[in-house]
């Protein structure tokens, strides 16, 4: 179950390859008729059209509703992943190998041991919404598959190199369902919040798209915004130079 070191050295790629078939769903009219849930009307669109089925809203008010939650999400993404990154640094998260060194109780960590991956679900959850839903649900199903082998693997390795204060951290500190009160003091560190903002900008983007293009109701401007956001994302992960903090959760 757990993920190997090839694995997470390809965890971008792999991630990127699920969102994209997600986004293409070339099963869409293979396997069945492409109707329904089956039919390639973005799963924003899908959502609102069922609540208003089901007699739960009108479509006018589910739409809003669903973008709202979208938007919602998004942020929560943004904000796990930039809050997580400026603790631990730019270089260490995006590094090929896994890290292990200090456990660290400070920003998100003190309350959730893998808030970066928590972050991830959470922004992809948001694009989802642009997807398919057939699309959004194999997305959904194998990316958290995926992050489960990555925190498997990552929290082996971190508890192998480490030993008992990663026993202790890990009893502490649940593993992705946040606590609300921490019960590990505050350990110091200086977060790089520029480095931060400027290696999630994806994250950002995808915030921005559903916080503000999402009301124009155009998914291929939402599409395009994320795009670009993405692009933008990988030359500033290029141009950051950052010294490497070797910490206990290089999500």
């Amino acid at each position: 179950m757990r993920a190997t070191h090839i694995e997470f050295r390809l965890r971008m790629l792999i991630n990127a390859a699920i969102i994209i078939l997600g986004f293409w769903a070339p099963w869409i009219g293979v396997l069945a008729p492409p109707t329904g849930f089956a039919s390639r009307i973005s799963t924003l669109e899908w959502l609102a059209s069922t609540l208003s089925r089901l007699g739960l809203m009108s479509f006018t008010h589910a739409a809003p509703f669903v973008l709202t939650v979208g938007a919602g999400v998004a942020a929560l993404g943004a904000i796990l992943r930039i809050w997580g990154s400026a603790c631990l640094g730019p270089s260490t998260v995006q590094h090929p190998d896994m890290q292990a060194g200090a456990v660290m109780a400070a920003g998100p960590y003190r309350f959730v041991r893998n808030p970066l991956y928590l972050g991830l679900w959470c922004m992809v959850a948001a694009m989802a919404l642009l997807m398919p839903p057939t699309g959004a649900l194999f997305t959904l199903v194998l990316i958290s598959i995926f992050l489960l082998r990555l925190i498997l693997g990552e929290e082996a390795f971190i508890g192998h190199q480490l030993g008992e204060r990663f026993r202790v951290y890990r009893l502490a500190v649940p593993r992705l369902i946040p606590r609300l009160r921490p019960l590990l003091p505050r350990t110091a560190a200086k977060p790089q919040w520029l480095r931060a903002i400027s290696s999630e900008l994806l994250s950002v983007g995808v915030f921005i798209t559903f916080a503000f293009l999402s009301w124009s109701y155009n998914n291929r401007l939402m599409l395009r915004a994320i795009l670009v956001s993405f692009g933008v994302s990988l030359i500033a992960r290029a141009l950051i130079g950052d010294s490497p903090r070797a910490l206990s959760n290089p999500n």
